[in-house]
């Protein structure tokens, strides 16, 4: 059966132009959604956020309603005490770093035990 048949006229090439154009809208229209939703996760994980995992998750559910999206971005750019991975223990900064690695698909190094400070009080 003929393509023409079934529509009742001929397609032309501004009709095949008109599906492409469509096609490159979609496309692109896709990918800036994509992108969007992913940004406040990837914020996180380059600020290496102690809840990157859950600011990650929270970008991508986000979609369904916009307030969750902005509230994970705010939550990205947070800035305490809590985010700043200088200020946390040895044992959080290794779980941060491991949780890190396994968003960003990279291998987790394993770190050393951080070395405790000497004594400064003398023994008689």
């Amino acid at each position: 059966m003929d393509l023409e048949a079934l529509l009742g006229f001929r397609l032309d090439f501004w009709d095949y132009l008109t599906f492409a154009a469509l096609f490159i809208i979609t496309a692109t229209g896709l990918s800036a959604v994509v992108f969007i939703l992913g940004l406040p996760g990837r914020i996180a994980i380059a600020r290496r956020h102690p809840e990157a995992d859950a600011v990650n998750m929270m970008g991508w559910v986000g979609f369904l309603a916009v307030v969750p999206w902005i509230q994970a971005l705010f939550w990205a750019f947070r800035p305490t005490q809590v985010v700043d991975i200088r200020y946390m223990s040895g044992e959080r900064q290794r779980e941060t770093d491991a949780m890190i690695a396994k968003l960003t698909g990279k291998a987790a190094t394993p770190a050393a035990p951080s070395e405790e400070k000497p004594s400064t009080r003398s023994t008689p």
